[in-house]
């Protein structure tokens, strides 16, 4: 018999609704990927690499070109000089990079505390270290961080803080006062932080990201993970980064070197090519997902769903309680993919206990006008 490392572990909502989506033909707003490419001259630079010989084993710690691109956008959008030797190491995604960064530093007893709704791939990272998962619910209206209920989680055995900034699923987005006062909470003690940043690109209405690299207090014991498939539309080339001290990346690389030890060389130097070149991709990009988001908020106003437009990330949120109040979000979620053709992703499943009376779920707008239009004609039937 097989005893199971996971024994609560099954096939993620993700796949799930995936997967239902394409048996019944429904437009799939559920999983995060968008439905057009990445730019042509991104594309074009992987043929290119591939056809050119950069194909075998890169350094473990990522290309130099790449990680000295990286070092240029973090200068440019936070004011901050990192060693791209030291303090950068290239991963085959986000979701390795921040498993890894768990396995450097948690050990069996250890607690890690993760807010509330949290994303899936935390806790089983956590519980393959031996530690175990506190959970603090954010504010159910607004997704901020309950201060009182985060105290009152720190214990002896607290290791480890896990952010999300903007946050899957709410989109909402922590402030550097957040992130002051998370500091001033953590003081002295020995508590490293994990901070998922994948979306670090994708806020709106003008608002700057806080990021972690950006707070020294908390810098000096943190993780800073973020995404190239998130930030080039390139979701399928499973290609990220993480960023932290000195200390913190030579432990760090001790694990991801025997997990992956490197990442996709010819995707690197296509990545490195097309930062070098276009660094206006960067600039471009809150705007290019916030006039999806509008497009798709304002198509939906005439529906019977309500909502506040997401702040961040390209989920939008929609309270469904005037529609089917007697259903849950999962239930939900299986009708409005079954019955009116459009995936979603019930909210509950990010909660280790979800909140009896919350009726949401997460529609992805990562898609083309056609697609978000035919979709929106969808709900606004329901």
């Amino acid at each position: 018999m097989i005893s199971s490392k996971l024994p609560n572990v099954g096939t993620t909502i993700f796949t799930t609704m995936s997967q239902l989506a394409a048996q019944v033909g429904a437009i799939n707003l559920s999983q995060g990927f968008p439905d057009f490419d990445g730019p042509q001259a991104l594309r074009d630079a992987v043929a290119y690499h591939v056809a050119n010989g950069h194909n075998q084993y890169p350094p473990m710690t990522g290309l130099p070109a790449l990680r000295e691109q990286v070092g240029h956008k973090l200068a440019r959008f936070y004011g901050v000089t990192v060693d791209t030797e030291r303090e950068i190491t290239i991963t085959p995604g986000a979701t390795q990079a921040i498993f890894c960064a768990i396995q450097a530093v948690i050990r069996p007893g250890d607690e890690v505390i993760v807010f509330d709704p949290t994303y899936d791939s935390y806790e089983p990272s956590v519980a393959l270290a031996g530690g175990r998962c506190v959970h603090v619910p954010l504010a159910p209206a607004t997704f901020a961080i309950d201060w009182q209920r985060l105290s009152d989680a720190i214990g002896p055995r607290t290791r480890m803080i896990m952010l999300n900034s903007p946050h899957n699923p709410s989109g909402a987005v922590f402030s550097g006062a957040d992130l002051d006062q998370l500091a001033a909470l953590i003081g002295e003690r020995d508590i490293y932080v994990v901070s998922d940043e994948v979306y670090e690109h994708l806020i709106y209405d003008g608002v700057a990201h806080a990021s972690v690299l950006a707070c020294e207090a908390l810098y000096r014991r943190a993780f800073v993970v973020s995404s190239f498939g998130k930030t080039y539309h390139v979701t399928g080339w499973k290609t990220g980064y993480v960023v932290a001290p000195p200390a913190l990346t030579a432990e760090l690389r001790k694990v991801h070197q025997f997990v992956s030890f490197c990442g996709v060389t010819p995707i690197q130097w296509a990545l490195a090519d097309f930062m070098a070149a276009h660094p206006e991709h960067l600039d471009e990009l809150p705007g290019f997902y916030q006039a999806k988001r509008d497009l798709f908020c304002d198509l939906l106003q005439g529906s019977r769903f309500r909502f506040t437009r997401t702040p961040g990330t390209y989920f939008q949120l929609v309270d469904y309680a005037q529609i089917r109040p007697d259903l849950n979000d999962v239930d939900m979620s299986l009708w409005m993919t079954k019955e009116h053709g459009v995936a979603c992703i019930p909210v509950s499943v990010f909660y280790n206990e979800p909140v009896r009376e919350q009726r949401l779920v997460r529609l992805c707008f990562a898609k083309r006008e056609e697609t978000l239009r035919e979709a929106a004609a969808k709900l606004c039937a329901i």
